[in-house]
């Protein structure tokens, strides 16, 4: 993964002011695969033992958008980008430390399409989703 990839995803996406607000961690970055994670706080949840919705669609919109970063290279000449579809199917409640592996499915020089699942520390799918992410130029 090219130096400029990393820079993207670390700084500007796990170290963006929403992701730190709720933990999001960088478990491992690859060129079109990245891996975060998201521990399990009672100040993100709806009910009691659930987390809220809103938190794991944050998690599967950061990786999404880190997978379409770790494709970057100085070449690229991005300046930022923007998710511009997120579709999350919840398969099961989330209830407990999450994980999430954001593959890029196709990357053109401006769009990135990325499949994304979450899965508990039991490796029960918590929820599957597709971000089509924008690149700027």
């Amino acid at each position: 993964m090219h130096p400029i990839a990393r820079t993207w995803i670390d700084d500007v996406l796990a170290g963006s002011p929403v992701a730190r607000t709720i933990g999001i961690e960088v478990v491992s970055a690859r060129a079109e695969e990245v891996v975060l994670a998201l521990p399990f706080r009672d100040d993100l949840t709806t009910v009691p033992g659930v987390l809220h919705g809103g938190v794991v669609a944050t998690l599967v919109d950061v990786a999404g958008a880190a997978a379409s970063a770790s494709g970057l290279g100085d070449a690229d000449g991005a300046t930022g980008g923007a998710t511009t579809q997120l579709d999350v199917s919840y398969v099961s409640a989330a209830s407990g430390d999450l994980r999430a592996t954001a593959s890029v499915l196709r990357r053109t020089r401006s769009t990135t399409h990325s499949q994304v699942v979450v899965r508990d520390t039991e490796e029960r799918v918590v929820a599957m989703a597709q971000v089509t992410s924008r690149i700027f130029h």
